[in-house]
Formats: structure tokens, C-alpha cells, sequence
């Protein structure tokens, strides 16, 4: 029988590792604040300017959160600032080749930074709120990331996905991609937004598999290192 002291203790316990914080913390409010605030800061010059300020917020914090090597702290912080400075660039000058060059350094950043909390969530010892939070951060840096990839394949190859002809100058376009991008990662499929190449296809599907790869193993990772009841 379950002894119910133990049960609130157990209770309390993933109730303080929900509610903590850290580093991933403030990652994960970012950027999902990115989310709810993108669709209302993409008309204007003055809007676009706070969208990019708080892009290149989460490319800092993104380069700041995780512990790591200090080569690896150097490429993610020149990663970040190149992004930053390459989008400043693009808004300034008004240049759409600029900005194709701020989203490869985007795309390079962000899955650096991933791959940075990806290990830091893998790592043995004590599940924390912040490793949980990571987990949550690393699942949406990776929506992003595989945007900003369909993003570099439309420009490249115009007509990749539809319908509709996306032009990148028009307000929305992205976060198109950015929604087509988290519903490709979930496997919801509305349908709504789709690849039209076998190109894009291809990258579509290894978006899938790597969402669900991406899941299962941080949800084996995180069973085996919260303790059991009995085991304590």
C-alpha cells in the first residue's frame, strides 16, 4: 500500500521541479512569447523592429543558457551576434538578400543552441525544472529551426510550398512556415499548408521523424532518471 505521506511528498516534489526556474526557464517564456507576439509584430517598420529586438534576444539567451566548452560558448555567441547583426543590416538597407543571409546564420545559431540543450537535458543527474523547461525550449527551438530551413528553401526554389506564392516582403509569410513547421513536428497535419516538391517533401519528413525521435528519447531519458517512490 502507498504510504500518503510519501505520495505528498512525491506530489510536492514534481509540483517544485514544474514551478522552478533557470536559465531554460526564461528561454522557454521567450520564445514562446516569440510565438503569441510574432503575428502582431510583423506590419511596420516599428513592429518589425520589436520583433527583431526580441529575436535577437532569444539568439543571445539561446548562447547564454546551457554550460558548455569555451569554443562552443564562442561559436554559439558568433553565431548569435553575426544573426543579429545580419537582421539589423537586412531592416536598415531594406535588403532581401541580407536577410536571406541572416536566416542561414539564424538557422546555424538556433541549432547550435539546440543541440547545446539537447546535451544539457541528456546529461546524467537530478531531473530539475530547468532540465524539464529545457526540454520544452529544445522542442520549440527545433520548430524553428526546420522554419527557417523551408524559409531558405523557398527562397531558393520559389513554389516549394503553397498554396499561394509566398513573398517574403509581405507580413505573415514566416510565420506560415513557423506554423507549418510546429504542426509538421507535433504530426498534426491540419493540411491547410503544405510542400508542394518532392524536395521540400523530403525535408518534411525528416522534420517528422525527428520530432517523434526527439520525444521518445527525452521522455526514456527522463523515466530513468526520476527516481520511483519505492526506489526511495
Amino acid at each position: 500500500m502507498t504510504n500518503p505521506q510519501d505520495k505528498a511528498e512525491s506530489d510536492a516534489g514534481l509540483a517544485q521541479m514544474l514551478m522552478g526556474k533557470g536559465p531554460c526557464t526564461y528561454l522557454l517564456l521567450l520564445l514562446l512569447g516569440l510565438i503569441l507576439l510574432f503575428p502582431f509584430l510583423e506590419e511596420g517598420l516599428f513592429a518589425r523592429t520589436l520583433l527583431g529586438i526580441l529575436f535577437s534576444i532569444v539568439l543571445l539567451v539561446g548562447a547564454f543558457v546551457t554550460r558548455q566548452t569555451r569554443r562552443g560558448f564562442i561559436l554559439k555567441l558568433g553565431l548569435a551576434l553575426l544573426g543579429v547583426g545580419l537582421q539589423w543590416t537586412a531592416l536598415w538597407a531594406q535588403s532581401i538578400a541580407i536577410l536571406n543571409l541572416a536566416g542561414i546564420a539564424y538557422t546555424a545559431s538556433l541549432a547550435v543552441s539546440f543541440s547545446g540543450v539537447l546535451r544539457y537535458i541528456l546529461n546524467r543527474g537530478p531531473v530539475s525544472a530547468d532540465k524539464l523547461h529545457g526540454a520544452l525550449a529544445g522542442y520549440i527551438m527545433l520548430a524553428f529551426v526546420w522554419s527557417f530551413v523551408y524559409a531558405l528553401v523557398e527562397v531558393s526554389s520559389a513554389g516549394s510550398f503553397g498554396p499561394g506564392h509566398l513573398d517574403f516582403t509581405q507580413p505573415g509569410t514566416f510565420f506560415k512556415l513557423i506554423y507549418f513547421s510546429f504542426t509538421t513536428l507535433t504530426t498534426t497535419g491540419y493540411g491547410d499548408f503544405i510542400p508542394l516538391t518532392n524536395h521540400a517533401r523530403s525535408l518534411v519528413m525528416v522534420e517528422e521523424f525527428s520530432g517523434v525521435f526527439y520525444v521518445g528519447v527525452v521522455i526514456a531519458r527522463f523515466a530513468g532518471l526520476y527516481p520511483s517512490n519505492q526506489a526511495r
